[in-house]
């Protein structure tokens, strides 16, 4: 039978992460140490990033879940990701102001996730994140000046400096609950030319819990000598974060590749749409039906039904209604 979804190409090979990497970050000794550890980290996440497999984009908003829930955590919420995907799948189209706090906090990584790296640190892009972290009483000018110092950072300093910086910036202007995180990872995207943001720094509980000294205005940003503790502990975080980026692609591509290997056997019609969305996103909900796929909701769920039984998605929350599914 012939396949309803184009390009079904085989994921890349998983990307080898050698042992003494992973040893490594779970104690570095010195900042110069951290700084390399950090660069190999970055430098194997970077070669997943440019080969741009189908399902990126499920990779990068099941990480900004992850970032989500620890900011949660942060803020003194308790939601954890299944509540964080509940309150936005589970919401009413567009209204995105049921969705609540915590909601909104996936929402504002879930667009670093999805926007243009390039679009990210435009002042539209950073008053829209801010009042998703929930900034709401910040005036235009905070705004402008966050942008203004964000651009030359990424135009003036090296990468280690461009991250410490981005958080200081970020502290700085009283914008703490992962914003710091946020904004380092938008930084790191463009830096390396990267066409969409990979949230990392987010789910860094040492980075959110730490807390530096206060930066007075209008001050250089800190670098390795200002701050070599603190920018250790950022790269070593850094390094982290890309390792387990890494290891989560390697678990999503595998699943990729059974999901493509299903599609041939899908009879329904549309459902070449469904399974770009999951090789999307990081969930689907089934309770609603398609309408660019013109499926109906009877029609999605006998669909979920067969790949679950394929074994080439997974049901995510365990209800016996209003379920989710995803890679």
């Amino acid at each position: 039978m012939e396949s309803n979804c184009p390009g079904l190409a085989q994921a890349g090979p998983a990307v080898p992460v050698p042992t003494w990497l992973r040893r490594a970050t779970l104690q570095p000794q010195t900042l110069e140490d951290t700084a390399i550890l950090a660069g190999a980290a970055i430098g194997a996440l970077d070669s997943i990033v440019r080969r741009q497999e189908r399902w990126a984009g499920a990779w990068r908003q099941r990480l900004a879940l992850a970032a989500a829930a620890m900011t949660a955590r942060q803020a003194g919420r308790v939601e954890d990701e299944a509540a964080l995907r509940d309150s936005f799948l589970l919401a009413r189209p567009g209204d995105f102001l049921s969705i609540g706090p915590a909601g909104l906090l996936l929402l504002g990584w879930r667009r670093l996730a999805a926007r243009p790296a390039e679009a990210l640190l435009t002042k539209k892009s950073l008053a829209a994140v801010l009042e998703e972290f929930g900034f709401f009483t910040r005036g235009g000018a905070a705004v402008s000046d966050l942008a203004d110092e964000l651009r030359q950072l990424g135009a003036s300093v090296g990468t280690v400096e461009t991250l410490s910086g981005a958080v200081a910036a970020a502290e700085r202007h009283g914008f703490r609950r992962g914003v710091g995180a946020w904004l380092a990872d938008a930084l790191l995207a463009q830096r390396l030319g990267w066409e969409q943001a990979v949230p990392l720094l987010g789910a860094e509980p040492a980075l959110g819990a730490s807390r530096p000294r206060r930066v007075a205005a209008g001050a250089t940003a800190p670098t390795i000598e200002a701050g070599p503790e603190r920018t250790k502990a950022l790269l070593a975080g850094q390094a982290r974060a890309a390792l387990r980026a890494i290891d989560l692609s390697t678990e999503l591509g595998r699943r990729a590749e059974r999901l493509l290997a299903s599609a041939p056997k899908l009879r329904a019609k549309g459902a070449d749409i469904v399974v770009d969305r999951l090789l999307n996103d990081d969930a689907l909900v089934a309770s609603r039906g398609d309408k660019k796929a013109a499926m109906s909701d009877r029609g999605l769920r006998r669909l979920f039904d067969r790949l679950v039984d394929l074994g080439a998605v997974r049901e995510l929350s365990g209800r016996t209604t209003f379920r989710l599914y995803g890679l």
